[in-house]
């Protein structure tokens, strides 16, 4: 009965985990990537609206994103909005494509950039401890109704922290990766 509980809030310890990729992806590295400009917001026809929705974005070399909007009506929109973003980039618009250079990251820039990553990996743990305080609560509420006994509610305890461990453990090395990324000159 424990496993049940247990397993039906496995998908919320993968939604944290899926969190923490698409928050640590935003963080900017040495390198072009589209995930660093795709969530922000332009306004677009008096609407904000996420860049990835109204324009296509690549990374064709190592420094360089490309951002085709379908409309080129878009462009004013989208550059303002790179430019007016905590990502410190510069755009360049050609009447066709907004083009971003990516420049190099200073060694105090990446330590930010690591401190930011760290605030990221512990918000990430701190979804975990609250799921897991959620499936404890669940647990005991089980056992005060006879549900289950209070072997099971320890059993399911120390199984509900084996898990925790190992979304814990998933966490780290996908922070450790980002780090090593960041930190790559």
């Amino acid at each position: 009965m424990y496993n049940d509980i247990i397993n039906k809030h496995k998908e919320d310890f993968e939604k944290a985990i899926q969190h923490f990729n698409i928050e640590a992806g935003k963080i900017r590295t040495g390198r072009a990537n589209p995930s660093l400009v795709e969530d922000l917001l332009v306004e677009y026809y008096g609407t904000k609206t996420p860049l990835k929705q109204i324009a296509s974005i690549s990374a064709p070399e190592p420094r360089l994103i490309v951002i085709q909007p379908w409309d080129r009506g878009a462009l004013n929109a989208i550059e303002t909005a790179v430019r007016e973003s905590d990502l410190n980039l510069n755009p360049n618009n050609d009447g066709v494509v907004v083009r971003i250079n990516i420049p190099m990251l200073t060694e105090e820039r990446r330590k930010e950039m690591v401190k930011i990553l760290n605030q990221k990996n512990e918000e990430a743990r701190i979804m975990v401890r609250s799921i897991r305080e959620n499936i404890w609560k669940e647990l005991q509420d089980a056992e005060k109704r006879g549900e289950i006994s209070e072997d099971d509610k320890f059993k399911g305890k120390d199984k509900l922290q084996e898990i925790v461990d190992e979304y814990n453990k998933k966490i780290e090395i996908a922070r450790g990766k980002k780090e090593d990324d960041i930190m790559t000159v």
